[in-house]
């Protein structure tokens, strides 16, 4: 088993986990990354799900198997917390995150309003809210989605650091600089992980940052990704499997394990 590869970044929903499919979860690849993180082998979940969903997801999915780090929202990083079965952010970069977020929306407060204005009128997707204001939204379906999309991308020329994540029906407002890549970035940094020895895998919108070969040296995707997501792989000099989900993420783990 090649060593090459120290840290692994995957995402969650549609690349580990296979939802409507029997079984959920590939006890190959499952099996795969308990022996690497034996090995010395991080992992990290890459994912949009927040903290407190992801650890839901892998509680009912009775997941054999936990991640060393989670990448979460896709901009925040935690670590284990002294407490078990807790997570912690890992150094300031949520912090710094949240900061800048919040003085993004202030000042793309016009291209927010635009937005919702559009959403409402023109649309049937539901906008979507925290504690800390709005977040993003759902639409109906895909298509809508991709109108929503072409609004927003002609809304934000005067902000363009006003951006968004998107994955299926969902999407979430976010600040241009801070994605998945960002996140493994920083996690990279602090592990002191050069992108050199880092394998990635995803499977939709908001997992092509992570993949161009920026910041991870081994992309990788399963057979069941968007064809952006393919090609994201392919010009990074990555691998893209002729399985789905789990399955395909092994096969990418063994195609990059031959000497």
């Amino acid at each position: 088993m090649s060593l090459m590869i120290r840290l692994l970044s995957t995402d969650f929903d549609g690349t580990l986990v296979a939802h409507g499919s029997d079984p959920v979860l590939d006890r190959g690849c499952m099996e795969h990354i308990g022996k690497l993180q034996a090995a010395g082998v991080v992992w990290a979940i890459n994912t949009g799900r927040s903290v407190d969903l992801l650890q839901s997801g892998l509680t009912d999915l009775d997941f054999p198997i936990h991640p060393d780090f989670i990448l979460t929202s896709e901009r925040d990083v935690f670590r284990p917390s002294a407490h078990r079965g807790k997570w912690e952010p890992y150094g300031d970069w949520n912090e710094r995150v949240a900061r800048e977020h919040a003085e993004l929306f202030q000042a793309a407060e016009s291209v927010l309003a635009e937005v919702v204005d559009f959403v409402n009128r023109k649309t049937r997707a539901r906008l979507l809210y925290h504690s800390a204001g709005l977040e993003g939204l759902v639409a109906e379906n895909e298509e809508e989605l991709e109108r929503v999309v072409r609004f927003i991308d002609r809304a934000r020329a005067v902000h363009p650091k006003f951006h968004y994540q998107r994955n299926t029906v969902y999407l979430r407002f976010c600040h241009a600089d801070y994605h998945k890549g960002a996140a493994l970035a920083e996690l990279s940094r602090l592990l002191e992980i050069p992108p050199e020895q880092i394998f990635a895998a995803g499977d939709h919108h908001n997992d092509i940052s992570m993949l161009d070969g920026r910041f991870a040296r081994y992309p990788a995707c399963p057979a069941n990704a968007i064809p952006e997501v393919k090609a994201a792989v392919q010009s990074g000099g990555g691998y893209v499997a002729s399985k789905n989900h789990g399955a395909g993420v092994h096969e990418a783990l063994l195609h990059f394990a031959e000497p």
